[in-house]
């Protein structure tokens, strides 16, 4: 396994890794929507989704990832509410990309955060579907 840090890693000093790679695939942790330059949440819901997916961006990068090797997203919400916004910011990052993705309505966020993202990564460049499976 090979741990992915950022240069904003140790800000919260949580017990955890921005990422970890293990076979080829990168598992990133929740990234919350705080501006890492300020530590705090920038007001409303489409600049905390855009925050959130800049977040994932940065640990994408940082293990020499980018935004199409995305294979899966777990969103977190404190509301389906949000939905409708969180799909115009997700559209906009992804592009014409569509990861797998999951949207789960939880209670409060950490820090007052309306939204949390997490990625699974295919690192490899080539990837084989076998159709007769």
């Amino acid at each position: 396994m090979k741990k992915i840090e950022t240069q904003y890693s140790v800000r919260d000093g949580g017990h955890y890794s921005p990422g970890m790679i293990c076979n080829g695939t990168l598992y990133v942790s929740g990234q919350l929507s705080i501006d890492p330059e300020t530590g705090k949440a920038p007001e409303g819901f489409h600049a905390q989704a855009a925050q959130a997916l800049r977040n994932l961006d940065t640990v994408l990068s940082a293990a020499g990832a980018e935004r199409s090797d995305v294979v899966m997203c777990r969103v977190y919400l404190p509301d389906v509410a949000y939905w409708p916004e969180l799909n115009e910011e997700y559209a906009f990052f992804f592009g014409d990309h569509k990861p797998a993705r999951v949207v789960v309505p939880t209670n409060n966020l950490y820090g007052g955060c309306l939204v949390e993202v997490e990625a699974v990564v295919q690192l490899k460049r080539e990837c084989k579907v076998n159709m007769n499976s």
